[in-house]
């Protein structure tokens, strides 16, 4: 079977739209459309709905995603065992590779690594998509992404076919505004009191606000005032206008508490969440990808958040992060 109908299959998948998957590829739009049409054709089975928005995977496009990856990667690791340490038979790492991510994380930690990839390997390319753990876990099994960064508690995740490391830690701040009645607090507030409060949380499936709602429903007759946002610039505008309160990684408010944009609450239990690399267990890791990982393992092997850290305020039992 000739591969590039199946990098072309797998390109129109996560793009879901013929001109885009045509731009990626550097393929002229008729040559997609040929390319699809001959895999439909020898696999007998219709692999896209066309859509006036695009294209939509059938029942039996998505069942022949992962073996066509499997091939895709299959030829790559017999082409790079011969080659040596790079992808073109030249020692050199080359290559493109696809990361999913959280907000706070893309726009903390990653930048510094990739500014120090760039100087080792000058010719591996990344993608940054950010996205939470359920979109970036559909990705490793799709084959959109090549890695994917999750903040998820340390043990099994409970997804089988995708394995996790923990290669950082992020500290969390619980913050208000300045003229938060809390702004003031020396002392971490009872669950009792914060159950009281309005907060501006991300989405359903960020291991750490979930956690927080559960603490915060558990607690006798509570009545908080819970929003969940798909992004951390939404929970945070809401918070600097007065609103309310928010949980994030210090990194992604730092900024603003040191600007006095924000401060911060002293938190009564709130652990640093780990950051943890996921990969899919049956897909093969390229050269491009490892070269990546290892970049992080460096950058983050001295536990070092971007940025100053701020201690926790004062008689709130908390710690700096003990990354």
């Amino acid at each position: 079977m000739d591969t590039r109908l199946l990098h072309t299959f797998l390109t129109l998948a996560r793009t879901g739209n013929f001109t885009a998957a045509a731009a990626e590829l550097h393929l002229a739009q008729s040559t997609v459309t040929v390319h699809i049409r001959t895999l439909e054709r020898e696999w007998g089975t219709r692999l896209f709905d066309r859509l006036p928005t695009g294209t939509l995977l059938t029942e039996s496009g998505r069942r022949r995603l992962d073996g066509a990856q499997e091939v895709l990667d299959a030829v790559a690791r017999l082409r790079t065992g011969g080659a040596g340490a790079g992808e073109g038979g030249d020692g050199v790492v080359r290559g493109r590779v696809r990361v999913g991510t959280p907000e706070s994380v893309c726009a903390t930690r990653l930048p510094p690594v990739i500014t120090a990839l760039r100087t080792r390997h000058p010719e591996v390319e990344v993608d940054l998509y950010a996205a939470g753990t359920g979109e970036c876990v559909e990705g490793l099994r799709s084959g959109r992404l090549d890695l994917a960064l999750l903040l998820e508690e340390e043990g099994e995740l409970p997804f089988p076919d995708v394995a996790a490391e923990t290669v950082a830690r992020e500290e969390l701040a619980l913050v208000c505004a300045p003229g938060h009645p809390l702004a003031g607090c020396e002392h971490a507030p009872t669950w009792a009191r914060l159950a009281r409060e309005t907060f501006f949380l991300l989405e359903e499936g960020c291991s750490y606000s979930d956690a927080l709602e559960r603490r915060l429903l558990a607690v006798p007759d509570a009545r908080p005032r819970l929003t969940r946002f798909g992004g951390v610039d939404a929970a945070r505008a809401c918070v600097v206008a007065g609103l309310g309160l928010t949980l994030l990684p210090l990194t992604s408010v730092e900024e603003q508490v040191r600007q006095g944009g924000l401060a911060r609450v002293p938190a009564p239990d709130f652990s640093d969440v780990p950051v943890r690399l996921a990969r899919h267990r049956r897909r093969w890791t390229s050269p491009a990808a490892e070269a990546l990982v290892e970049e992080m393992t460096r950058q983050w092997a001295d536990g070092e958040t971007p940025g100053t850290a701020l201690s926790a305020p004062r008689g709130s039992g908390g710690r700096r992060s003990s990354k």
